[in-house]
C-alpha cells in the first residue's frame, strides 16, 4: 500500500507527527511494535505521575495532623497503586487508538525496517511480512533504558525504569543510580512509599543538569524525608547471588558495600535506532544519533528522524513539537526551526523542579552581565496555606537589555508555573515586563513576579 507518510513508531513524537500529517491533509499510516502511546504513555511520563500522585496521597495522610485534620493511620497497598498506574496507561493508549480512527490514520503492528526507494518492510507478531511504500519515512522509534557494563539489568535485581513501575511487591530497601528525572523520581515514590532509598550519583551534585542553588535545595528536601544521597560516587560491582544485592561504591571517602533488595539503573538512555535498516539505506549516523538538519531531515531524501534518536533534549515534548515542525516542513509550509534553549524541564518529585533557559553558570558562561532574582515560598502566603514552604523561584536576565535568559523553580506545581515563563521568552519579554504584569494573590504563581522584582530592587514581600 502506498502512503503520503509512514512514522516508525507512535510515541509523543510519532503520534502527535502522524496527526497533524493527516489534518494536512497527507495519507498516513503509523507502525508500532508494542502499545501506541509508546513508552511515554505505557512506560514513562504518564504512569509515573499516576505513581507520584499516590506517593502525594499518601504524604498528605501522613501530615493530615497538620491541616487540623485527624486521619487514622492508612497503609500502602502496593498491589492497588501499581494497578490504578497501569489502568491510567492503558486508558490513555486507548485514547491514541481513538485519535488515530479520528484522524483516519492506519495503524500497522509489528516491526518496521526501512528500504531503498521509500520502501518498508513490517514483520508481524506471527512472523508474517508486508511491505509497504511511503513517498516520506519518519523515524520516530525512541530510546531505552541505558545499561552500563558493571550494572547489567536482569530485570529482577537490577532493573530498569520499566520494571520499578511494575514491580511485583514493594522492596523494602532501593539503590538508585543516578540522579536526573528518571532516578529522583522513583527515589521519591519509594521513599514516600515508606522503602529505605539510597541515591548514588556520579557527579558531584545531584539532577546535575539543572542551576546549582536547585540541586543544593532539592538534596536539602529530600535528604528531610529520609532519602540518602551519594554523590561523586561510582557503582563498581553489584552482587546478585544472594537473596538482595551487594553494591560496591566507590566515592571520595573510599569503597564501601551497599545492601539493598534492589538496584535500579536510571543512567540514562540509549537511542533505539538497531536494525532499521539505516546502514542499507545509506542514513548517516553518529554517537547512536541520526544527523538530521533544522527540519529533520536526513542526508536520504524522503527519511526524517524525531525523538530520542536526534540531537536535542530527551522528553515527551520536544518530540511531539518536532515531530509537528518535521510534518510541516513536509507538507511545504515554513515553520520555525525549534529552540532549543526555550525547552521547559521538569522533575515530578516533592518538591517538584521546573526550569528554563540558561542556569546562573551557563549564563555567565555565555558572556551574559545578568541580573539574577529570588523569590523564596517561605515568603509566599498561597504556599503558607498550603503547608508547602520548602522551594523558590529564581530568574535570571541580562543586564543590559533585560533579556529573560532562564528561570529555576522548585516547590509545589511549579512545573505547571513553567509554561508562563517559556510564552514569555518566546514573545521576547523583558525582566521590567514581568514585573509590572500583574499576578493574581494569592498564589504560587505571583512567586515568578516577585523573583523578577527582586532582580530590579522592586520585590515588595521580602
Amino acid at each position: 500500500m502506498n502512503y503520503d507518510l509512514i512514522v516508525i513508531g507512535s510515541g509523543p513524537g510519532g503520534y502527535v507527527a502522524a496527526i497533524r500529517a493527516s489534518q494536512l491533509g497527507l495519507k498516513t499510516a503509523i507502525i508500532e511494535r508494542e502499545s501506541l502511546g509508546g513508552i511515554c504513555l505505557n512506560w514513562g511520563c504518564i504512569p509515573t505521575k499516576a505513581l507520584i500522585k499516590s506517593a502525594q496521597v499518601f504524604e498528605y495522610l501522613n501530615h493530615a495532623a497538620e491541616y487540623g485534620i485527624n486521619v487514622q493511620g492508612g497503609e500502602v497497598d502496593f498491589g492497588a497503586v501499581i494497578k490504578r498506574s497501569r489502568g491510567v496507561a492503558d486508558g490513555m493508549s486507548k485514547g491514541i487508538q481513538f485519535l488515530m480512527k479520528k484522524n483516519k490514520i492506519d495503524v500497522i503492528m509489528g516491526t518496521a525496517k526501512i528500504k531503498k526507494g521509500g520502501k518498508i518492510d513490517v514483520k508481524a507478531a506471527d512472523g508474517s511480512s508486508k511491505e509497504y511504500t511511503a513517498k516520506n519515512t519518519i523515524l520516530a522509534t525512541g530510546a531505552r533504558s541505558r545499561e552500563l557494563p558493571n550494572l547489567k539489568q536482569d530485570g529482577k535485581k537490577i532493573i530498569g525504569y520499566r520494571q520499578a513501575m511494575n514491580l511485583p511487591e514493594q522492596p523494602k530497601s532501593l539503590i538508585v543510580v543516578g540522579s536526573g528525572a528518571i532516578g529522583i523520581e522513583f527515589a521519591y515514590f519509594y521513599n514516600a512509599m515508606g522503602t529505605k532509598v539510597t541515591v548514588v550519583e556520579f557527579m558531584d551534585r545531584i539532577v546535575p543538569v539543572e542551576d546549582e542553588e536547585i540541586s543544593k535545595q532539592l538534596e536539602r528536601s529530600l535528604k528531610k524525608t529520609g532519602i540518602n544521597f551519594m554523590t561523586s560516587a561510582n557503582v563498581e560491582s553489584v552482587d546478585t547471588s544472594g537473596e538482595g544485592c551487594k553494591v560496591q561504591v566507590k566515592s571520595a571517602k573510599g569503597t564501601e558495600t551497599l545492601e539493598a533488595d534492589i538496584v535500579l539503573s536510571a543512567v540514562g538512555i540509549t537511542p533505539n535506532i538497531e536494525n532499521l535498516g539505516l546502514e542499507e539505506v545509506g542514513v548517516k549516523f553518529e554517537k547512536g544519533r541520526v544527523l538530521v538538519d533544522d527540519f529533520y531531515k536526513t542526508n536520504i531524501d524522503g527519511v526524517f528522524a524525531i525523538g530520542d534518536i536526534v540531537k536535542g533534549q530527551a522528553l515527551a515534548h520536544v518530540a511531539s513539537a518536532e515531530g509537528i515542525i518535521c510534518v510541516e516542513k513536509i507538507a511545504g509550509h515554513h515553520p520555525e526551526p525549534l529552540n532549543y534553549n526555550n525547552i521547559p524541564g521538569c522533575t515530578y518529585c516533592s518538591p517538584e523542579i521546573a526550569s528554563v533557559g540558561y542556569t546562573e553558570k551557563g549564563a555567565k558562561d555565555a558572556g551574559y552581565e545578568i541580573k539574577v532574582g529570588k523569590f523564596p515560598f517561605s515568603a509566599s502566603g498561597k504556599a503558607s496555606a498550603a503547608g508547602t514552604k520548602d522551594g523558590f523561584v529564581k530568574l535570571i536576565f541580562d543586564a543590559k537589555y533585560g533579556e529573560f535568559l532562564g528561570a529555576h523553580l522548585i516547590g509545589a506545581n511549579v512545573t505547571e508555573m513553567i509554561g508562563e515563563v517559556c510564552v514569555a521568552r518566546k514573545l521576547e519579554t523583558t525582566g521590567m515586563d514581568i514585573v509590572k504584569t500583574v499576578h493574581p494573590h494569592p498564589t504560587m504563581s505571583e512567586a515568578i513576579m516577585e523573583a523578577a522584582a527582586d532582580a530590579y530592587g522592586e520585590v515588595i514581600h521580602l
